[in-house]
């Protein structure tokens, strides 16, 4: 009963003086909305991020041409046409745990349909591509070994490219030209949306490597041979068995550098996740500093309300008081206002981030555990800070305390 008591007055005296308890509880309340806002957007990016990674396809390794240098200048990744078609036929044939393979061969221009036109990329790969990718066709069909024997000039059109060339009409069996290069339209992809670098994934045309090598590009050699390993627990073993068998055929001698690079998709998420990560940190860290200034608002306020109320707390102790009711009573005083400023914070945070998602289009993810974990961290504060000035309290002299005026 004696502490339902305390609970009563501490509860009175925050009454007593609206205005400066709402204003106490701004700090907190702006704190925690911040934290939870700020999260949310780090934490929506990395799942933006997760999502892209996991656009590229599962258990994906990637093998680039390495770069040239000329005159000091490096070329960059598939600059050194170091890859061969028959270096990714050796990977499907002679490498362990190797799912699928794609070679691929990018080229670009100007591509017509009709009066219309579009500049877009256009990628030459292998009949295994999408199924490596995970990437669905929306209608129509992929084309066939047979093509890619024949070089066949036929493609598979993504939705943006397919917009654009064909608005009014359905595009599958219709004729393009890229590069004067009539080619019939076989399919047309499912959207996959933004890439990780960012580009649309969306704006491509899709033809059989032998196609593009042959009377587009007019190479001989690769740019990247897309691998797809069985299993997630395989990647490692699977990249190393592509770079031994690689540096063999290349005839590359021990302590020389590879010609050819590769990426998996594990590596590629692990640094993109570290970044997102660093960048939660941060916003994080900045928005905890609005959280501890609100904790300084409220050890201050508390410290007023200790000199107002000195008199008061003689009187308690003239009549018995004890010195821990006095220090329960101000510590309830603090986690009450830091508590129930942390409930509206966390409205304001989840509400923000709503905002910035609706309105901004960015992206956010508000978990329970991080809205948990300011609600807690907010009460703390409380606690903290107000420790002082309850116990500043606790300790006065009743004889003291009732002189004082």
């Amino acid at each position: 009963m004696r502490y339902l008591a305390i609970i009563k007055i501490a509860f009175r005296a925050l009454r007593r003086n609206k205005m400066r308890t709402v204003l106490t509880m701004l700090g907190i309340i702006i704190g925690v909305g911040a934290v939870i806002a700020m999260v949310a957007l780090g934490r929506g990016a990395k799942a933006q991020v997760q999502a892209r990674i996991a656009a590229l396809g599962q258990n994906v390794i990637l093998v680039f041409s390495g770069s040239i240098n000329r005159g000091g200048v490096f070329s960059g990744f598939g600059g050194a046409g170091t890859l061969s078609v028959e270096d990714a036929q050796a990977i499907e044939k002679e490498v362990p745990g190797v799912e699928a393979v794609s070679p691929e061969v990018r080229t670009g221009g100007q591509i017509m349909a009709g009066n219309n036109n579009w500049s877009t990329e256009g990628k030459g790969e292998g009949v295994d591509y999408l199924t490596i990718r995970q990437w669905d066709l929306a209608q129509g069909a992929m084309f066939t070994e047979a093509d890619v024997r024949s070089a066949a000039k036929v493609c598979i059109l993504g939705k943006t490219t397919a917009d654009k060339l064909f608005p009014d009409e359905e595009p599958v069996g219709k004729v393009i030209r890229i590069r004067n290069v009539p080619m019939t339209v076989l399919g047309i992809l499912k959207p996959k949306g933004v890439s990780m670098m960012g580009s649309d994934q969306d704006d491509t045309v899709i033809m059989p490597y032998t196609t593009a090598m042959k009377r587009l590009a007019g190479v001989t050699m690769l740019r990247a041979i897309n691998v797809q390993a069985q299993t997630a627990e395989q990647i490692t073993e699977v990249q190393n068995g592509i770079a031994e068998l690689l540096r063999q055929r290349h005839r590359i001698q021990p302590g020389h550098d590879d010609d050819f690079i590769m990426r998996n998709q594990q590596e590629l998420a692990e640094t993109q996740n570290a970044a997102a990560e660093t960048m939660t940190a941060l916003l994080a860290g900045i928005a905890g500093v609005s959280l501890l200034v609100g904790g300084i608002g409220i050890m201050n306020i508390m410290l007023v309300s200790v000199t107002e109320r000195t008199r008061e707390i003689g009187i308690r102790m003239a009549v018995g008081a004890r010195g821990r009711d006095i220090l329960l009573q101000f510590l309830i005083e603090a986690v009450t206002l830091s508590s129930i400023g942390g409930l509206l914070g966390i409205g304001l945070g989840v509400g923000g981030a709503r905002f910035l998602t609706a309105f901004k289009n960015w992206a956010t993810l508000v978990s329970p555990d991080s809205v948990f974990l300011a609600f807690v961290f907010s009460a703390a504060v409380g606690i903290f800070f107000g420790f002082y000035p309850a116990r500043k309290a606790s300790q006065l002299d009743p004889i003291d305390a009732l002189r004082y005026e």
